[in-house]
């Protein structure tokens, strides 16, 4: 096995979890009625950039790939956690998200309108702060988007 290999399926990994999380992300608004905010719709856009910056990892041996790679995710796990947290302690409490910096991001980049059963927001953050399994549905995202994070750092430190 060559040096990156562990590398190779560290990034597998977080390429699986991030699209896995946005595909419980959609059962919950598709199955369940948990309907998405602004917020909820960045973390989905964060996810699907981990695992854009993963692909990479995964398919190219070279070690420049994996660093750029793994310095990519970790920004993008960073900034996760940021939202998730930004979403529990400020935007839960606001009654409207419409013009905060996750809607301006989603409707900027037009993917609302480009794909709106996964990116348009039917909620405000008010009444998208519900509970699955007894805790707050973003810090769910939080926990992944943290352990994403971590196992950026450590392929960061081993690449």
């Amino acid at each position: 096995m060559t040096a990156v290999g562990p590398q190779r399926a560290l990034f597998g990994a977080a390429l699986v979890v991030a699209l896995g999380a946005v595909g419980a992300a959609l059962y919950t608004q598709q199955v369940m009625d948990m309907q998405p905010c602004p917020w909820c719709v960045l973390q989905r856009l964060e996810f699907l950039a981990i695992a854009l910056v993963a692909l990479p990892g995964v398919l190219l041996r070279a070690r420049l790939a994996q660093r750029v790679a793994a310095g990519l995710m970790l920004l993008l796990g960073l900034s996760g956690v940021a939202t998730a947290l930004w979403q529990h302690f400020v935007a839960a409490s606001s009654t409207s998200c419409n013009l905060t910096l996750a809607d301006q991001i989603v409707r900027g980049l037009g993917l609302d309108e480009l794909w709106p059963a996964v990116f348009a927001a039917y909620a405000s953050c008010a009444d998208a702060a519900t509970r699955l399994l007894g805790v707050p549905y973003e810090f769910w995202s939080l926990l992944l988007f943290a352990a994403l994070a971590a196992a950026a750092a450590f392929a960061l430190r081993r690449a």
